[in-house]
């Protein structure tokens, strides 16, 4: 098992930034992509970035590419997310993700966090 807690997150205007973080505790950390999924109101929860095992391989939904940075700490157990110029359509529960495959596919993971909102203002 593995729990994931998530912080950061919040209320920005368009152009700002934030960090989102996703802390790990149970199993082994460094044995586990991470990955960054979303979900705004009325829609279905979507990939957003993914990062593997060793941080050596990323990979990003086209609309992120540019902006979002997806970064590791083995070490702190925690995955990041540097979400930079963003936009109103960035709006949405942000979910921190493991799995056991390099994937994009939401149903590969196994472990989720709890979520945490994070809203952009035109």
């Amino acid at each position: 098992q593995v729990q994931l807690v998530q912080s950061g997150g919040g209320l920005v205007q368009a152009g700002g930034s934030l960090r989102l973080s996703c802390e790990a505790s149970g199993r082994t950390f460094s044995l586990y992509t991470m990955a960054w999924f979303r979900q705004a109101p009325g829609k279905e929860r979507e990939f957003v970035a993914t990062i593997s095992r060793n941080g050596g391989s990323t990979a990003y939904v086209d609309s992120v590419k540019g902006r979002f940075t997806i970064s590791r700490d083995n070490a702190k157990n925690t995955a990041y997310l540097q979400m930079n110029s963003l936009k109103p359509e960035d709006t949405a529960v942000y979910y921190c993700a493991a799995s056991a495959h390099f994937s994009s596919r939401r149903n590969d993971y196994n472990y989720w966090g709890q979520g945490t909102q994070v809203t952009v203002s035109s």
